[in-house]
């Protein structure tokens, strides 16, 4: 083993591992973290040897943290254009979509207000990029609270009549608070969403560089679908890799 790859293992394990309480992506049980995302990555932990533990911190914090603090892994990470330029992306993990939804039995009168739909309030999580697509896409009176879960009570309990959020979640955050997904319906797709995950820029390229292969490996040798099946029996595994370097980032 070359100097290099020692000196990238080691930097592997220091990184810092944050995730966020989104089930059945990623979640917090007890003091464990568990979900799809999350045996992921213990799987490319193991094949890396990093012993590092995942955080299950709110997303904000979390995203704070990959912005302003060196060596940091936050996952998983919508890909968008504005945060191509502010972080190393590494996937994808999983391809969801980002929409809107409303209480059972409301869709009908929503959709019968055609443009005017956009007028209506619409709640998504804290610094998520599910509020910056509704904006995005001109929804402009947007209630933000520091989880899905809080923002789903909030749409059940009549404060607005729009949740926007990423598909692959929505029946898990529900049964979390008591509810199924028969008690929401789609109104429509806002936009596809590949999620990621995230490194600092200030991440050493050669320590990315071992997740990449570590990633590689996991989907050549089929473990990545296998995780992928498990949690998502529905949805077909992205099995490409892409790495996305801000511009100017060595």
């Amino acid at each position: 083993m070359t100097l290099l790859v020692v000196l990238a293992h080691a930097q592997a394990q220091e990184l810092q591992i944050f995730t966020e309480d989104w089930p059945p992506i990623s979640f917090g049980n007890g003091t464990k973290a568990e979900g799809m995302a999350v045996e992921v990555v213990q799987a490319m932990q193991a094949h890396i040897g990093s012993n590092q533990p995942i955080q299950v911190v709110p997303w904000a914090r979390g995203y704070k943290a990959l912005l302003d603090e060196p060596n940091t892994l936050l996952f998983t990470v919508g890909r968008s254009e504005e945060r191509e330029k502010l972080m190393v992306l590494l996937g994808p993990i999983a391809i969801s979509t980002t929409s809107l939804y409303t209480r059972k039995g409301n869709a009908l009168r929503i959709h019968s207000m055609g443009e005017e739909i956009q007028k209506l309030k619409v709640g998504a999580y804290r610094s998520s990029i599910f509020a910056d697509t509704a904006r995005k896409k001109g929804f402009q009176n947007i209630e933000q609270a520091p989880t899905p879960q809080i923002i789903a009570n909030m749409l059940l309990a009549k404060r607005f009549d729009l949740w926007v959020e990423g598909s692959l979640v929505v029946s898990s955050v529900l049964k979390e608070i008591g509810h199924s997904a028969d008690d929401v319906e789609k109104v429509k797709v806002l936009d596809s969403l590949e999620l990621y995950l995230a490194f600092s820029t200030s991440t050493p390229p050669a320590t990315i560089k071992v997740w990449e292969e570590a990633l590689r490996w996991l989907k050549k040798e089929g473990h990545f679908a296998r995780i992928h099946q498990k949690w998502l029996p529905n949805e077909p595994p992205p099995m490409a890799v892409i790495r996305l370097d801000p511009p100017g980032k060595p």
